[in-house]
């Protein structure tokens, strides 16, 4: 079992920056990758971005590219999404995600075994 905790959701006027954290425990060695997702309102859950453990292999969506930063402190189970030039479709509840079954960074939802509970990011205009 892997447990997962996001924090650091919060309201942000447009162009502002929040940093976003997912802190691991439990089963951790088991870990291949951490991913970030997001689902607004009636929109369906989407991936934001995915970092290998090793680091090796970084993922964005090309919506948040050039604007997010994924980056990992293993020492502290820690992984963040940095996210700065926010826009106001950016909001929604943010989750991260643990994929324990192979080494891989996928895309979809269905690939992660593990997930928090989510933290909200509102974006004002």
């Amino acid at each position: 079992q892997v447990q997962l905790v996001e924090s650091g959701g919060g309201l942000v006027q447009a162009g502002g920056s929040l940093r976003l954290s997912c802190v691991a425990s439990g089963r951790t060695f088991s870990v291949y990758a951490i991913g970030w997702f997001r689902q607004a309102p009636g929109r369906e859950r989407e991936f934001v971005a995915a970092k290998s453990r090793s680091s090796l292999t970084t993922d964005y969506a090309d919506s948040v590219k050039g604007r997010f930063t994924i980056s990992r402190d293993n020492a502290r189970n820690t992984v963040y999404l940095q996210m700065n030039s926010l826009k106001p479709d950016d909001t929604a509840v943010y989750s991260c995600a643990a994929r324990t079954r192979t080494i891989a960074t996928p895309r979809s939802p269905r690939e992660y075994d593990y997930w928090g509970q989510g933290t909200q990011v509102t974006v004002s205009s």
